[in-house]
């Protein structure tokens, strides 16, 4: 039985030919530096730079060198997911392919997943080079992540991070999702986080893939993965709790509201039609979007049921 490999460096890129020759280089001079064996897994998600053909130039001269070409633009999670399913190494490292992730943490993150026992170690760029226009809105987002999720992390979204193997083997990254690996990795069970500070390099090459709609869709996600970790296999303790309580609030407030009327009736006292209030229709309303919630979630179970793996990209060219 072959030893396994000591790490894994899963590399997601779009469109950064120009500095894939000296990310790997770097690489190399660090795992050469500790003797430690290793892969390198690019994942090019659908590059129209010519990205491909520097990967397979740098495979010819890179023994640990394998990649995976997606026929199109997928996106950074789907990119992880096939990178993190590819992976063999003992610890698996992600970062991004601009040189703005340093290869030099590479050492002391594997050794705190090893001997301090964390699941995970997360990389924190203290001091980072970006514009205004990106930092304050990351921070906002990331102290709403820790409220929402209770990990403490100052920097969810960092590219550089550490994992054991069988972490990046049992979480689902998919969507949007790399931003939350933290909160997938929790709700899979591995509670271990930690958190380490890291040299952030300002870009060397090209520019960077994310706009600002990227903040909308942080929160949209974040929502989805808080839902999707407590109520993704049961969706009916979500949709069917919440329809029954407005079922009963409905019905009881339709049959006080009938029950008010027979009583004024039958003792001849003054009374307002069912029809004229206001309240009688709220009530119907409650009743019918009490019974469509309980359907959503009796259909959701029913879908959770029946499908199959989501995760399907077209994989154009592996190495």
């Amino acid at each position: 039985m072959s030893k396994r490999l000591d790490i894994s460096v899963v590399i997601p890129l779009y469109n950064e030919a120009e500095s894939l020759p000296e990310l790997t280089a770097w690489i190399d001079r660090v795992v050469k530096g500790e003797s430690l064996s290793c892969e390198v897994i690019f994942v090019d998600d659908g590059s129209t730079d010519g990205s491909w053909e520097v990967i397979e130039n740098l495979k010819k001269e890179y023994s640990f060198v394998r990649a995976i070409g997606f026929m199109r633009n997928y996106g950074k999670s789907a990119a992880l997911y096939c990178g993190f399913a590819a992976a063999e190494g003992e610890v698996v490292f992600t970062m991004d392919a601009d040189l703005q992730d340093s290869p030099d943490e590479i050492p002391e993150m594997r050794r705190m997943i090893l001997e301090e026992g964390y699941d995970m170690v997360s990389g924190w760029k203290k001091r980072r080079y970006d514009p205004i226009g990106k930092r304050w809105p990351s921070k906002f987002f990331n102290a709403t992540a820790r409220a929402f999720s209770g990990i403490k992390l100052h920097d969810f979204n960092c590219g550089l991070k550490a994992y054991r193997l069988k972490v990046v083997k049992s979480i689902e990254v998919y969507g949007e999702m790399h931003r939350y690996i933290p909160i997938l990795a929790k709700y899979a069970g591995f509670r271990n986080i930690g958190e380490k500070v890291v040299e952030h390099r300002a870009r060397k090459f090209g520019h960077s893939k994310f706009g600002m709609e990227r903040m909308i869709k942080g929160y949209l996600d974040l929502i989805t993965v808080t839902f999707m970790s407590h109520f993704g296999r049961s969706p009916m303790y979500f949709f069917g709790g919440l329809g029954t309580l407005m079922f009963l609030f409905g019905g009881g407030t339709t049959v006080w509201i009938i029950a008010t009327k027979l009583y004024k009736q039958f003792h001849s006292m003054p009374l307002r039609p069912v029809a004229d209030q206001p309240m009688f229709y709220l009530a119907m309303l409650a009743v019918v979007l009490g019974a469509m919630l309980f359907l959503a979630g009796f259909l959701g179970e029913l879908i959770n049921r029946a499908s199959s793996d989501r995760n399907k990209y077209l994989i154009d060219k592996t190495l």
